[in-house]
């Protein structure tokens, strides 16, 4: 069994990006966006997405519709779909994902969105194929 306090454990991570757990079907992932920062425009074709904000506030965006988030939030974002989150706020937009099926190398940890970015386009943030 594995067991977190996930907002605890979202919040006493500096890095924008940790990966919690990885198992065949989903994965769990905490991330902290800076002020200012934001996760990027991208789309998963083929993974699901589930996004619940444990602090800060930001500017969801969706297949082109906008939401104000902010704590106790969740957004979910269907394969396929366009999708940012952007951090407007004055603190770290703290969040935690699930995505089903896995995007990205089991236990990753990408300090900031240069790392994740950098990593990503070399091809060493593969989720697991097996």
């Amino acid at each position: 069994m594995e067991h977190w306090t996930i907002a605890t454990a979202a919040e006493q991570s500096p890095d924008f990006r940790r990966v919690l757990w990885t198992g065949e079907h989903t994965q769990l992932v905490i991330m902290t966006i800076p002020p200012g920062g934001e996760i990027g425009e991208e789309v998963h074709e083929d993974t699901d997405q589930i996004l619940t904000f444990v602090s800060g506030t930001g500017k969801a965006i969706v297949s082109g519709q906008q939401r104000n988030v902010a704590q106790g939030d969740l957004v979910v974002v269907p394969a396929g779909r366009k999708h940012n989150f952007i951090n407007t706020g004055e603190n770290p937009l703290i969040l935690y994902t699930v995505y089903g099926p896995p995007d990205h190398a089991e236990g990753a940890v990408h300090a900031t969105k240069e790392e994740a970015d950098a990593l990503e386009e070399s091809g060493q943030d593969e989720p697991p194929t097996e």
